[in-house]
């Protein structure tokens, strides 16, 4: 698990927010400022894990990073020729990488299980005691209120052993890229997600058409949280925090 993306709800949107409103300021544009700041996180993403770790103070690099690109932009266009064909080139190629990476974070995610892990984990699916549609919204609301309530070993004793959890972020905010295994990893995950803070709140909700968890930071949804359960246990969490899978959410 990545420590350096393990973060709650509050500090991913507040973090984001005022990317945002740097970039703005700097760019007087909101629309340019978006473009930045999802340039700016495709460069995280583009670290290796242990170089993330590294960074002891995450949102001070990224508003760096965010001042630069600011800057860049502002900056004359008017380069000496081949120079700068060349380093623009190059900067596309990089981009362009770095944007196809991004944009397979959760394919990525799922090929991060071993083939043995993948067909372990569809043969569970297919043998486990599917359980009835009340019991699921039952484990979903005390998933729900463990995590509300902090407590880990309750948490962890309502999810299986070798349960995944995989978190959407789109490369948009600072979230888990890859995928988390093992029940005490995933609810230290889930718990650190979703803590406790001012203006945070935590329902159980139909998510495609099963009960889900819904957080929300004030009036804004954060994260949609779908559950996959069998044998009166959570076998895989799917975590939506990317803000655009997100706006129909919010715009309802």
């Amino acid at each position: 698990m990545d420590e350096a993306d393990v973060v709650s709800i509050a500090e991913l949107l507040d973090e984001r927010r005022y990317l945002l409103d740097v970039a703005c300021w700097m760019l007087g544009s909101a629309g340019e400022a978006e473009c930045v700041v999802d340039e700016v996180y495709r460069r995280w993403y583009g670290l290796s894990g242990a170089a993330r770790r590294e960074i002891a103070r995450p949102r001070s690099w990224l508003a760096r990073s965010t001042g630069r690109s600011c800057l860049s932009r502002l900056a004359p266009v008017e380069r000496s020729g081949d120079t700068a064909l060349e380093a623009g080139a190059e900067g596309v190629e990089a981009g362009v990488g770095l944007e196809v990476e991004v944009s397979r974070v959760l394919l990525d995610a799922l090929g991060c299980l071993s083939p043995d892990e993948r067909a372990r984990a569809s043969l569970r699916v297919r043998r486990s005691d599917p359980v009835a549609p009340w019991e699921h919204d039952a484990l979903v609301r005390a998933v729900g209120r463990a995590c509300l309530d902090g407590d880990a070993r309750h948490l962890v004793s309502l999810l299986c052993p070798d349960v995944t959890a995989f978190f959407d972020g789109g490369g948009k905010v600072r979230a888990l890229s890859r995928p988390v295994h093992g029940g005490r990893q995933v609810a230290h995950s889930l718990l650190t997600l979703l803590a406790r803070r001012p203006r945070t709140a935590l329902t159980a909700q139909s998510v495609n058409g099963r009960t889900g968890l819904v957080a929300r930071y004030g009036r804004q949804v954060a994260a949609v949280i779908s559950l996959d359960a069998a044998d009166h246990r959570v076998i895989q969490v799917w975590a939506i925090l990317n803000p655009d899978k997100l706006r129909s959410w919010n715009q309802a």
